[in-house]
């Protein structure tokens, strides 16, 4: 405590205040033995200052004479932990930031970017993150301080900047403070970022495995990485690494995904000569890119001149990819029986035993149409195993039921088919369908099947028209029935004799159609 009265002499003081400010004499002036800021006259307001490497808090007091006694607080203490404490709350809302962003993408590419942005803002001039090697090549991103960020991709040694190559392989690298600045290759920094004045590197760590390194750079006009800003770069590090490793993993899963559905999609149907054949296809949902229904069409040897194929339509128990799985095993086992073509029982019976004693719990509807052209007709054979039955436009508009059934597929030890025979003339076509057509619920209440009936009608409508026309009027009449409304996979299938008796061709190599 000290008293300076109204013409600014020191009046008193205590031997603590003699301890804080040795040139204290009482009776001198108090200016020279105390700071600026505490022999300013003030209005009864508490003052803060610095005295040596101290810092300190003075409340006044206004005595009767005239004087002021000040009361000095050492307040360094207490400011150093309200300085770290805002320094710790604004790096936990940093990171809190940060993971926001860097979860809100599964793009590899999108989140180095991210990173590489947020670090060279928030915690260095600089900052370039490196992926773990894809063959020779290093992928980096790197970003200074307001600038672009940049990808590159190039074959380098890692071991040639100290500590690179242990943080790719996860292990701690060597500290910052040990690190020769100037041992930072050119590849390394952004274009145009200058003198290298500073190093941390920080590996990071992914779900297992390593996921790359955190490189941060400062100019050569700051101070090097403390200590704590390498603790901080390191909690950072530890969610981008995170980040990464997510975004990494779906992107190799989507990639195996995307090269399973492609071999589990129906298939773009084969033309065989003298025949029309055209399909359909509308999944359950709308992101759902594959279901339980399938078709397939298999060229087979055929008697004499006659061309003859094997048609397979199927609905497989549920929806997803563990139902399309099945679906891919039942095409690949059907495929592999099509030496027994003409024999749809065996071929049905084989496909049964290898669906019971799997592993899964699935069964199958199924239908085969063996196709074979005899002139200007095409003869059909026909079996459905727990299937609809196929539906068969004659020219005249009369719409005929196939005379197939059977169990289904999957279920029983053995299974019970008869097998239907049909010829159609030219301008005739025989419709393959799953039930997600017929058991359509819409109309005008939204609750009522579309049902076999009004398929009938509808396909009594098509007469004559070629197959793909028949499956764009199907598919229409039954996508406006269910509207906005939920429905199961839709698929068919139309096999349709062409009208007139002349080959026309398409190109010098693909096979070409009859035409009226």
């Amino acid at each position: 405590m000290l008293v300076i009265d109204a013409e600014g002499r020191v009046t008193r003081h205590n031997t603590a205040a003699s301890a804080v400010l040795p040139d204290l004499r009482s009776g001198a002036a108090a200016a020279g033995a105390v700071p600026p800021w505490l022999a300013e006259p003030v209005d009864g307001a508490e003052v803060r200052g610095r005295i040596g490497e101290r810092l300190f808090a003075a409340h006044p007091t206004a005595l009767e004479d005239g004087s002021t006694a000040w009361w000095l607080v050492d307040d360094t203490e207490y400011r150093l932990a309200v300085d770290e404490l805002a320094v710790e709350r604004e790096r936990a809302q940093f990171l809190i930031e940060a993971s926001n962003a860097l979860l809100s993408t599964l793009n590899p590419e999108r989140c180095m970017e991210v990173a590489a942005r947020l670090a060279a803002k928030h915690l260095a001039d600089a900052a370039v993150v490196v992926a773990p090697a894809v063959g020779r090549r290093l992928p980096m991103t790197l970003c200074a301080r307001g600038g672009p960020v940049e990808r590159r991709a190039i074959a380098v040694d890692p071991e040639r900047v100290p500590g690179l190559e242990e943080a790719l392989r996860g292990f701690p690298p060597v500290p910052s403070r040990w690190i020769d600045p100037g041992s930072a290759p050119e590849w390394l920094m952004p274009k145009g970022f200058g003198g290298v004045g500073s190093v941390a590197i920080t590996p990071l760590p992914g779900h297992g495995v390593p996921a790359g390194a955190l490189v941060l750079l400062r100019t050569s006009n700051h101070a090097g990485f403390s200590e704590s800003e390498e603790e901080f770069a390191a909690l950072f590090a530890a969610r981008v690494g995170a980040a990464m490793s997510a975004a990494r993993l779906y992107a190799e899963q989507a990639s195996i995904t995307d090269v399973l559905m492609r071999e589990l999609l129906p298939p773009r149907l084969r033309q065989i000569e003298g025949v029309e054949l055209a399909s359909g296809y509308r999944p359950a949902g709308d992101s759902a890119r594959v279901g339980g229904d399938f078709y397939d069409i298999h060229l087979t040897e055929g008697a004499g001149t006659a061309t003859r194929a094997l048609v397979a339509l199927g609905d497989v128990c549920g929806k997803g990819l563990e139902a399309a799985v099945i679906t891919g095993k039942i095409r690949n086992t059907l495929h592999a029986l099509l030496p027994m073509a003409d024999d749809h029982h065996r071929m049905l019976s084989m496909l049964n035993r290898a669906l019971v004693t799997s592993d899964h719990t699935r069964f199958a509807t199924l239908v085969l149409a063996s196709i074979a052209r005899i002139g200007p007709h095409v003869c059909l054979q026909l079996t459905s195993a727990g299937h609809p039955a196929p539906l068969i436009v004659r020219r005249d508009g009369g719409v005929e039921e196939a005379q197939t059934s059977g169990s289904l597929v999957g279920v029983l030890p053995e299974v019970q088919s008869a097998t239907a025979h049909t010829t159609l003339a030219p301008g005739e076509t025989c419709l393959l369908f799953t039930d997600g057509i017929p058991e359509a619920k819409g109309g005008p209440m939204g609750d009522e099947l579309f049902g076999v009936a009004r398929l009938k009608r509808a396909l009594g409508e098509c007469a004559g028209m070629p197959a793909e026309a028949v499956v764009e009027r199907v598919q229409m009449l039954a996508a406006q029935w269910v509207g906005e409304g939920k429905h199961d996979d839709m698929a068919l299938i139309a096999i349709t004799a062409p009208r007139g008796a002349h080959l026309m061709a398409v190109d010098g190599t693909t096979a070409g159609r009859y035409t009226a």
